[in-house]
């Protein structure tokens, strides 16, 4: 999936800390960034955010264990009769300089490290082999990857050689304070709800790597906060945005549905 962003549109994005400017630095200095975080922190937001502050034409590609190097650099289609090159979204970011964000790097297929490597170093080159071009990237240009530590293994993880090509984030859940601002932001909940939604979120993480092997998202409360918004009953809001996107497995449910109705009175 690829998806180019409208430049007149800040998209919100609640700072943690340093990482505006450490973004706006790699970028003027033509550096290349890694992010790293758990799944729903925001990583995706913040690029949005960061292109459309920057002004910059932003080109997102969520990787698969499907995705190779022409699915980034492009290929030859064949209609009306004739063969036509068609650039992939690193081409035209490439082009455009623009920002070319692959999210989740790690589950794309090795072979796409061979047309990244040289525009994450000094080189900024990305080679066409199938057109014969050998395209410089200009000033304006930024790869930006992203990828989740806690998925990482033996067969997904980044190899060393590719990580140090990188600046590199890491991203975290925002603090109780910062979430709940968030929800309020993003859904108009208030100010109580948002903070009981942050304790569910705060007491659900602590069974991180003993019941659930993901821990619950701001995403995920953002999308309880919208089903009551809507009118749903708040355990049912919360079972259907969280606790079932969190586990296939009755028992550890039924606990986690435990804290949640503690939570609103039931």
């Amino acid at each position: 999936m690829t998806t180019a962003a409208p430049l007149n549109d800040l998209p919100f994005y609640q700072p943690h800390g340093n990482e505006e400017a450490v973004f706006e630095a790699a970028w003027r200095n033509r550096l290349p960034l890694l992010i790293k975080g758990p799944t729903g922190v925001g990583k995706t937001r913040f690029v949005a955010h960061m292109a459309a502050r920057l002004k910059l034409p932003l080109y997102t590609v969520a990787c698969h264990d499907d995705l190779t190097a022409a699915d980034l650099v492009g290929r030859h289609l064949i209609g009306n009769g004739s063969t036509v090159w068609c650039d992939g979204p690193l081409t035209r970011a490439v082009r455009e300089g623009g920002i070319c964000y692959l999210d989740e790097v790690v589950e794309a297929r090795k072979d796409t490290t061979v047309v990244l490597h040289p525009l994450a170093d000094d080189r900024r080159l990305l080679p066409i082999d199938r057109t014969g071009e050998l395209l410089a990237a200009p000033p304006s240009f930024m790869l930006v990857v992203s990828y989740n530590p806690g998925y990482q293994n033996l067969l997904k993880g980044m190899k060393p050689s590719t990580r140090q090509r990188f600046v590199s984030l890491r991203f975290d859940f925002p603090d109780a304070g910062r979430e709940a601002a968030i929800l309020q932001k993003e859904t108009a909940c208030s100010d109580d709800l948002a903070r009981r939604l942050v304790g569910i979120a705060t007491a659900l993480r602590q069974l991180k790597d003993q019941d659930l092997e993901e821990a619950v998202s701001t995403r995920l409360l953002v999308y309880a906060a919208l089903l009551m918004r809507d009118g749903m009953d708040p355990v049912t809001a919360c079972r259907s945005a969280m606790v079932e996107s969190l586990t296939d497995d009755p028992e550890v449910a039924d606990a986690l549905m435990e804290i949640i109705s503690a939570t609103f009175g039931r």
